[in-house]
């Protein structure tokens, strides 16, 4: 009906409205902004975006501490392990545009990882989201969401910096984002029976 309708982009969902669980967006377009001030360096995002990396991973480790589930612990297991690739891949583009930098010892020493990717606290992550934390496609969809709250934190970043360079680092790591999601999306593909 919508495209009879002339719209360009239209999606039809799997399982309709009936599939949906009940959760909802929330949140101001300005939620989490403050994390910047408008003058970071590449260098500086860098570090900010590998402390959410190491947060999140941090997240699914202690995750693992409370299911009995193996699939669900393979997948934990799994997701922190990208985490950690997110990590390196953060390590090497600083080293790229930083070629006399630090040792990852001394760079992590100077990256707080207090809040997890998309811009959540982990604990009130997990509070507010405990009943979406019991199984595989649960915890596929929980973090899609991560994936593309980062993903939207990013773009929103970029539109904020008038600095050139760091905008084109937040757009290369928002790249980063766009292909995390589309693996765990054909990750849920193969789990969905």
């Amino acid at each position: 009906m919508l495209a009879g309708q002339g719209f360009k982009e239209v999606y039809n969902l799997s399982g309709g409205i009936m599939a949906w669980d009940g959760g909802v967006a929330e949140g101001p377009v300005e939620l989490n902004l403050e994390m910047v001030r408008e003058d970071e360096t590449p260098e500086a995002i860098i570090k900010l975006a590998y402390g959410m990396e190491q947060s999140l991973a941090s997240f699914y480790r202690s995750m693992e501490t409370r299911t009995k589930d193996s699939e669900l612990l393979k997948l934990l297991e799994l997701l922190a392990s990208i985490e950690d690739r997110h990590k390196q891949y953060l390590l090497e583009l600083y080293k790229s545009i930083e070629p006399s930098g630090s040792s990852r010892e001394v760079f992590e020493a100077d990256v707080s990882a207090k809040i997890m990717e998309g811009g959540f606290d982990g604990d009130t992550f997990i509070q507010k989201n405990e009943k979406f934390l019991h199984s595989v496609l649960e915890m596929i969809d929980l973090s899609m969401m991560l994936e593309t709250q980062a993903l939207d934190l990013y773009l929103r970043f970029a539109r904020k910096t008038d600095n050139n360079e760091t905008k084109t680092m937040l757009f290369r790591i928002a790249d980063e984002e766009k292909a995390h999601l589309s693996s765990l999306g054909r990750l849920r593909e193969e789990k969905t029976p």
